[in-house]
């Protein structure tokens, strides 16, 4: 069994040998077997960035390796990325090399149902985008059935789907008022959003890594967003006195004048709650009306997808030097 630890999605497949050289063929004419490893190894692992990936293609080819090695490849970096988009795009590319596979081409696959189980995956994310939810749920199951240990790596989606039809029902009371870490004086969120198009929850804590690592990320996007027509609140949820001189510290850490408001979240009716937030950080985007646009994860492309049908001249921060950039 290979764990393929350059993919931040749980994806572990074993791993199929590499077609062993013909016999029957000459061995001046025998591929290079060990150029031909390099070269797959190197680009399965490769997640640097669509150009690396592209390069890594055509080093790969031109080392012998096959097609379906090659899209096994595509579909692990996009998998690595949670480009759902991307995934759902290879759905054409998966149905030309469905009928030709062999389990002795591929880079990753020991038996043809881990193959089926990702074809599976792709039809799923396609009904998925498509808004056809009894679509997904079929090919979804039949993607656990095929290769149940990829559970991980499918049930997000699932999560994803209940998720958006609660989102969907939902109605935020802009009046609701929150205390502030710091002062401690009370503030709505109609007053936080003032008579911007929207408002971005950020929901963080300083005892969780993740929210700490993404701490500057986060500085960057809110000073963006708050230029950008979006307000920006922090909620921190928990109320135990060290929890929240931690947090206060925090907050101190990132300058004079931390962007957005930072409030604390009720104790009787939580936003986190609420918005059914299991972990840090995530985001929730809410137009004026109330209406949830995105819920989940920073990282997530969708995000600035959301952000970009409020306001087309938003764009994702850069971290280096500060300069702007579309999100690709």
């Amino acid at each position: 069994m290979r764990h393929l630890a350059a993919c931040s999605i749980l994806l572990v497949f074993p791993l199929s040998p590499l077609a062993p050289a013909d016999p029957e063929t000459p061995a001046a004419t025998q591929p290079d077997e060990t150029k031909r490893e390099e070269a797959l190894e190197a680009l399965l692992a490769e997640r640097e960035s669509p150009e690396a990936l592209r390069r890594a293609i055509i080093k790969a080819r031109d080392a012998g390796v096959g097609e379906q090695a090659v899209f096994e490849a595509r579909f692990l970096f996009l998998v690595d990325r949670r480009d759902d988009g991307g995934i759902a795009a290879l759905l054409p590319d998966f149905n030309k090399l469905d009928a030709g596979f062999k389990l002795s081409d591929s880079g990753v696959f020991a038996t043809r149902e881990d193959w089926q189980a990702v074809g599976e995956y792709i039809k799923a994310l396609v009904a998925l985008r498509q808004g056809e939810k009894d679509a997904f749920k079929r090919h979804i199951t039949e993607a656990f059935w095929l290769s149940p240990q990829q559970g991980a790596a499918f049930a997000p989606h699932i999560e994803k789907l209940r998720l958006d039809d609660a989102m969907r029902a939902l109605k935020i009371d802009f009046a609701r008022e929150f205390k502030t870490n710091i002062g401690g004086e009370a503030q709505s969120l109609k007053k936080i959003m003032g008579e911007r198009k929207a408002l971005l929850l950020h929901f963080w804590s300083p005892w969780s890594d993740g929210s700490e690592a993404g701490m500057p990320d986060f500085t960057a996007t809110a000073r963006s967003l708050e230029s950008g027509g979006v307000a920006v609140a922090s909620v921190v949820a928990g109320h135990s006195p060290k929890l929240l001189k931690d947090a206060a510290e925090s907050i101190k850490s990132i300058g004079a004048k931390p962007p957005g408001a930072w409030i604390v979240d009720d104790r009787e009716d939580p936003l986190q709650r609420l918005f059914k937030v299991r972990g840090y950080p995530t985001m929730v985007l809410l137009t004026a009306s109330g209406e949830v646009r995105f819920n989940g994860d920073p990282a997530e492309g969708e995000l600035w997808s959301a952000l970009a049908a409020i306001n087309p001249a938003i764009r994702r921060p850069s971290l280096e030097g500060g300069a702007e950039t579309p999100e690709p």
